[in-house]
């Protein structure tokens, strides 16, 4: 298997030494870079909202159980990959952890296949994620280019307004939404209003 193509780590939490140990020589020796923690509760310490990552966490743990860290994760509002592994197999709570956005659940002990092939599989989503929130921050900065001015009149340029009730709108003269909305192109590097309303309306597609 090739190094992912993010620069990016396994997060192992577990609080079975002998997991974490197997968990990193099964990873390392495919070519990711390990961290592993002990508990919910030093990972989160450590953590990064900024790191990309995936993380392998187990269900029951002393103290912050995987399920408790996966609500802090949600609230921090992290995009990390998650797959949980337990040893007390329970599909209502994998249900639910699938359903908040875990990758998959696996049962201890698991199958060495399985996980390469999962972990593979949340290196590929966190790559879409991290090239979403590219896309996401370039978008806004484009948008940020505007005035509030030009934000205004961009608003109802989408809205389907012509120039003149725009003018009447906002107060001010044709040749003034004009020479907005001249602006308004140069900014948003468009040459026609086809172009415009697709920048304007441009939302990257949100994490499934």
């Amino acid at each position: 298997m090739n190094t992912p193509n993010v620069a990016s780590t396994v997060f192992i939490v577990d609080d079975d030494e002998a997991v974490r140990d197997s968990l990193r020589w099964l990873l390392e020796a495919n070519g990711y870079h390990v961290s592993a923690f002990s508990s919910a509760e030093s990972f989160l310490t450590a953590f990064d909202e900024k790191t990309a990552g995936v993380l392998i966490v187990d269900v029951r743990m002393p103290g912050m159980s995987g399920l408790e860290l996966q609500e802090q994760l949600i609230a921090r509002k992290s995009s990390m990959p998650i797959v949980f592994i337990t040893g007390h197999g329970d599909v209502p709570m994998a249900v639910s952890t699938i359903k908040k956005g875990a990758i998959d659940f696996l049962e201890k002990p698991f199958d060495e296949t399985d996980l390469r092939e999962i972990v593979a599989r949340m290196f590929e989503q966190a790559n879409q994620r991290l090239t979403q929130a590219k896309a996401q921050r370039e978008h806004e900065a484009m948008l940020g280019r505007l005035t509030a001015r030009e934000q205004q009149v961009l608003e109802r340029i989408v809205a389907g307004r012509l120039n003149k009730q725009i003018a009447d709108d906002l107060g001010i003269s044709i040749k003034t939404v004009e020479a907005h909305r001249a602006n308004i192109m140069e900014k948003l590097q468009v040459t026609t209003v086809a172009d415009l309303m697709k920048v304007a309306l441009a939302k990257p597609e949100a994490h499934t």
